[in-house]
């Protein structure tokens, strides 16, 4: 089944209805975590028949990556970082960016669910690779920049989840840690001016 992305025009009582579906799915994974849910519940709490949720995902599963990829990418476009080009600031506005999404996918989980950890780290890495090595392409640095990315994604990545498990012992802002890391994810031919 394909779901279409936001950029794809689309009926809009479609529109509507996975709006509903996506809203009641929040609510009700905030009540009883992503395991001890179901299609039912979802149903119930959008006021649909399970019949209309299969219509729009084939299973939870789908739900929770569908919901994830689309409430980070809403988080890029806030700051427009998916327009940017690379600067220092920019690099920093995306560390900062996975460090909040990271902070808030935690919260909305109920206890340690491994299939929603998974899903937000495959979608964390993968549009941040994506921003980053359009980034290094535009610079044209010398490097791979897939390679280049996908190093700088999965480190941002790891460093932003270590940062939400020690944040309440440390007391860093994301703004303060995305300042300490930056030389520690920028690739380094993107400090000096190509030429």
């Amino acid at each position: 089944m394909s779901i279409k992305s936001s950029t794809e025009r689309e009926d809009p009582r479609i529109t509507r209805t996975r709006k509903l579906i996506i809203e009641a799915f929040m609510e009700s994974l905030r009540e009883k975590g992503f395991q001890n849910l179901t299609v039912q519940d979802i149903a119930e709490n959008a006021g649909i028949h399970r019949g209309t949720f299969y219509s729009h995902f084939p299973d939870k599963y789908a739900l929770l990556d569908f919901s994830i990829q689309q409430n980070f990418q809403q988080e890029i476009e806030k700051r427009m970082l998916n327009d940017s080009t690379y600067s220092e600031k920019n690099l920093r506005e995306l560390i900062v960016v996975v460090c909040e999404f990271i902070s808030h996918a935690h919260r909305l989980r109920a206890h340690s669910e491994q299939q929603f950890d998974l899903l937000v780290e495959a979608q964390v890495k993968k549009q941040s690779q994506e921003i980053i090595q359009r980034w290094l392409e535009e610079v044209g640095s010398g490097i791979d920049p897939e390679r280049a990315a996908i190093a700088a994604s999965w480190g941002m990545y790891g460093l932003a989840l270590q940062w939400n498990r020690d944040k309440r012992k440390n007391k860093m802002s994301a703004d303060q840690f995305s300042d300490e890391i930056f030389l520690l994810i920028v690739p380094k031919s993107c400090l000096t001016n190509p030429d």
